[in-house]
């Protein structure tokens, strides 16, 4: 038996438009981010859901909330599904961090598994938790199918351990606002 898991990132937000650093901040869905939320909602109006998840920043929840309304089902939260903490560089560009503090900038754009962006969370410590959420919720819904609602940074991770990717790998593939990924658990791999 398996467990199907449709993990989206949160639709777009007014800090994204900007190119401004999220992490674990808020920035609210923009006019397109809702339109991609209503959309997605449309789309996955015939998925046989039994569940949604969603990380507990507002980006998510916003993004979630139509799905739910037409499946008529709650949105459970978890904080293991929140973006990766990015310490000091949160509120910033990624220019404005580029100059701010150049040497924990240019280990975060080496992807530095140890990394911590003053403060903040690294590699290791975002795949672990999204690795443990991640199986704890396909262990609870096997034989089902279910929605996770999540961030660029969980996504990015989930990617990894799908394919085997490692963390210091440079990132060959896009995370776009909104987008479905389609994953199955079989009991013993992602994929």
């Amino acid at each position: 038996m398996e467990t199907n898991l449709i993990v989206v990132r949160h639709g777009e937000t007014e800090w994204n438009a900007a190119g401004r650093i999220q992490g674990q901040l808020n920035s609210r869905l923009n006019e397109a981010g809702r339109a991609q939320a209503d959309a997605l909602a449309e789309r996955l109006a015939l998925e046989p859901l039994v569940a949604i998840y969603s990380s507990d920043l507002g980006r998510t929840l916003e993004t979630a909330a139509p799905t739910a309304d037409i499946q008529v089902l709650d949105i459970v939260t978890d904080a293991r599904l929140r973006e990766r903490h990015l310490g000091s560089f949160q509120g910033m560009t990624f220019k404005e961090a580029a100059v701010a503090h150049p040497e924990l900038y240019a280990a975060y754009k080496a992807r530095d598994p140890d990394a911590d962006c003053d403060g903040g969370e690294s590699l290791l410590d975002v795949r672990a938790r999204v690795e443990a959420v991640l199986l704890e919720i396909a262990a609870r819904h096997v034989g089902d199918t279910v929605l996770v609602v999540t961030h660029g940074g969980v996504l990015d991770q989930i990617y990894r351990l799908a394919t085997g990717m490692p963390l210091e790998a440079p990132r060959d593939f896009d995370i776009d606002n909104a987008s479905l990924n389609r994953l199955v658990w079989d009991g013993e791999r992602l994929r």
